[in-house]
């Protein structure tokens, strides 16, 4: 006997939803004033596409029979559906099922969502555990899924308990994770677009130097038959990603000096992690090639390691090759 009907979710993903008008009027002011107000709803489907289908029926659950049935999966948007429609108890539910399976994994997401509801007391319990256990936090693959607002309040936070370099990793996660929630390539000028101010609120000067080491450009051969000119592509990538790149023209004198090029932008190298350097020259002079390379450099107190890369086309590579130095400041 039903008389009126929902279709919840997205299209595509909707689900036809049976309901009677008087109970739901009953226990929500909303429906209330959509049912029987000055502005009543005479259609006999009401389509709601921003709720979920399974956390509507969670909530029709309660309405009916005054139970509450909550699951991880669903409370979060079970807790908007309450919050939507104004009703408090299984709002206030949801907050407490929140709270108690809270943990550093999660929190983010929860700060994130507990500021979008305006819920002070689950948003503090989320501060706390942040604050405490700062790194794994900032390390979760939830706080990549925050608002920007969200990150730019974790960011400026004081009280967290991580170095500011994990911050700066942090960050540049979300960037990336922002980038392809819009649709954008993941490239360095894409995630400096999408993090706006929030990049400038890292505090860099409080890094040390060994995390915080920059290569700026590769320094190349030239000519070995005198004076001559090459236009050259260099690229810095990681598990195939280009993280910066440059191609540009540079003049060799014919002597045996290196010349350096320089990125668009430097790029922060991470400890223990591997990157691939590349150049590509073109000109009509052949150009000078390092010998007996070195498998481990230590400049000051930053130590590089090198081996070969699997992208080599022409076995250049630790031994022998066209990359005699690394450009890079702390």
């Amino acid at each position: 006997m039903a008389d009126v009907h929902f279709v919840v979710g997205p299209p595509g993903g909707a689900q036809r939803v049976p309901a009677h008008k008087y109970v739901l009027a009953v226990g929500s002011s909303v429906f209330y004033a959509m049912f029987y107000g000055d502005l009543a709803e005479v259609k006999p489907e009401i389509h709601i596409p921003d709720v979920e289908p399974a956390a509507f029926l969670i909530m029709l659950k309660y309405m009916y029979s005054d139970e509450i049935d909550l699951e991880a999966d669903t409370v979060l948007a079970t807790l908007y559906a309450a919050k939507k429609y104004i009703v408090p108890a299984l709002a206030k539910a949801c907050v407490h099922f929140l709270e108690t399976s809270l943990e550093a994994k999660n929190a983010c997401v929860l700060l994130s969502q507990s500021r979008l509801f305006e819920e002070p007391e689950l948003t503090q319990r989320c501060w706390e555990v942040i604050d405490a256990q700062a790194e794994m936090a900032l390390r979760s693959e939830g706080f990549c899924e925050i608002d920007w607002q969200t990150l730019e309040v974790v960011v400026t936070r004081e009280a967290l308990n991580a170095k500011e370099a994990v911050v700066f990793e942090a960050v540049l996660s979300w960037a990336e994770a922002e980038c392809k929630r819009q649709g954008l390539p993941a490239t360095p000028r894409n995630k400096r677009h999408v993090l706006g101010p929030a990049l400038y609120l890292v505090r860099i000067p409080t890094m040390t130097l060994e995390e915080r080491v920059f290569v700026a450009g590769l320094g190349l051969y030239g000519s070995s038959s005198g004076k001559a000119e090459y236009s050259v592509k260099i690229e810095l990538k990681r598990l195939g990603v280009v993280l910066a790149q440059s191609l540009t023209r540079f003049v060799s004198d014919g002597s045996s000096s290196t010349f350096p090029v320089w990125f668009e932008h430097p790029v922060q190298v991470e400890q223990d992690t591997f990157y691939t350097a590349s150049a590509v020259l073109d000109g009509s002079e052949l150009s000078y090639f390092g010998q007996e390379g070195l498998t481990e450099v230590q400049c000051g107190k930053v130590t590089f390691q090198f081996q070969c890369s699997s992208d080599s086309t022409n076995g250049t590579g630790v031994q022998g090759g066209q990359i005699p130095e690394l450009i890079f400041y702390a």
